[in-house]
């Protein structure tokens, strides 16, 4: 068919090719490049290894299927999905899939605070109480041998440093001895439909006593959803608006949300359960229950939709993480912007327990391997990761120049050992 132009359309036509064309240029610069394996030090035929592992385990049944991703100086070196991302609908794994990355959440809610820190809006020893004031005076539960517990002051205030490495004395519902009351407080994980706000859920959160005392020792818990509200009262924005201006659009993360757009819905994997009596079967309907902690995978998808967890609320793609990873690995860069300096990026990937946590190395958001105790398996003294309760995790190596990422969908993982297998696997394949 020929194309006719008069003057008057062909005005309006050039600018919008134009636009149109720097709209996809700049799309294509968010790309990584992809290079042949052996370009950026690593064997292709070592890399395939990975594969095989996967296979293995979707083959055994022991999961659906998986995504995984190895970038080395900033080049795409090993992406491949493999499996059914929903196999009772038959259809299979894609790479642009969507995954619950829950806890993965929280490296970018700290980066988030970190953002604001270096704006000068607090210091890490502030008082979280400062800006949000129902932390004010703190109460530590007491469990006696005999008779009620009971609570007592704290003997200091929780600090946002306390929040950002985990020494908080928050917790996480599944907690025997305040798991209970956080259910009776209606406190939300975020791994269920909440009828609520994250300003709901933290002021709740306030008011209930504390496991132990500020700074006593490390337990991972609710407080990066403290951190997710406090970046909203410090910056004006919601959470949600908060991560899509400043972190996600800068680095082109255009599928990653708290709560996926309907258009979108259908690439959001499915989630399965695993145990060894009654094999892989799709997450039920209905939530699960562990003692006081009631979970689903459903909160993506359905319900009011109000809660931004900071700790545990996100949905990503494997692709929109790693470029998340590179800014981290990049000292902060998103080319020329900074979305944080390289002095904050040190900050956050070094040791913050020291004795508080004697063999847990954990920076601000990051665990950080091999700078407490040796290595358990291969990989770099210095590294730092993540993972998420259903099951994805993350690598990111400085001294290699190099990150790995892992995206499933499965909890309980019937101690799989998948995740760190390919985090093994994509170290043997360095051939420099």
């Amino acid at each position: 068919m020929r194309l006719t132009i008069f003057a008057g359309q062909k005005r309006r036509i050039i600018p919008f090719l134009l636009g149109f064309l720097v709209l996809n240029i700049c799309t294509l610069a968010q790309d990584f490049p992809t290079g042949k394996p052996e370009s950026v030090g690593l064997s292709a035929e070592r890399l395939q290894r990975i594969g095989t592992v996967v296979q293995h385990d979707i083959d055994d049944q022991r999961i659906a299927g998986a995504v995984t991703l190895v970038i080395r100086r900033g080049q795409i070196a090993w992406f491949k999905s493999q499996g059914m991302m929903d196999r009772e609908a038959g259809k299979p794994m894609r790479p642009d899939a969507m995954f619950r990355i829950c806890s993965m959440t929280k490296p970018i809610t700290s980066v988030a605070v970190m953002m604001l820190y270096e704006e000068g809006r607090f210091l890490l020893d502030d008082p979280i109480s400062k800006y949000l004031p129902e932390f004010k005076n703190p109460k530590v539960l007491v469990k006696p041998a005999t008779g009620e517990p009971y609570s007592i002051p704290a003997t200091r205030e929780i600090t946002i440093r306390d929040l950002l490495r985990h020494t908080s004395g928050l917790t996480y519902n599944w907690n025997a001895d305040l798991g209970p009351r956080y259910e009776a407080a209606g406190v939300a994980s975020g791994l269920l439909p909440y009828d609520g706000t994250i300003a709901d859920n933290v002021k709740r959160l306030a008011s209930v006593p504390l496991l132990f005392n500020p700074g006593d020792r490390f337990e991972y818990s609710l407080g990066v959803d403290v951190l997710g509200r406090l970046v909203e009262v410090l910056s004006g924005q919601p959470l949600d608006e908060f991560f899509r201006t400043r972190i996600f659009e800068p680095l082109g993360m255009k599928d990653t949300y708290f709560y996926p757009p309907d258009n979108k819905l259908d690439r959001l994997a499915t989630a399965y359960t695993y145990s060894p009596e009654k094999g892989l079967n799709r997450f039920p309907d209905t939530p699960i229950r562990d003692g006081s902690f009631v979970y689903s995978a459903d909160y993506a998808s359905r319900g009011p939709k109000k809660l931004f967890s900071g700790g545990a609320g996100l949905v990503s793609t494997a692709m929109d993480y790693a470029r998340f990873c590179q800014m981290m690995l990049d000292d902060g860069k998103v080319g020329k912007p900074h979305l944080l300096s390289r002095k904050s990026i040190e900050l956050m990937t070094h040791d913050q327990l020291g004795k508080i946590g004697p063999e847990q190395g954990f920076g601000l958001g990051f665990g950080v391997s091999g700078v407490k105790s040796p290595l358990s398996e291969l990989g770099s003294p210095g590294e730092y990761n993540w993972g998420g309760f259903f099951y994805t995790g993350f690598t990111i190596d400085p001294q290699e120049q190099m990150i790995v990422v892992f995206m499933a969908q499965l909890h309980p993982t019937g101690d799989l050992i998948l995740d760190r297998e390919v985090g093994v696997l994509a170290y043997q394949a360095i051939n420099d």
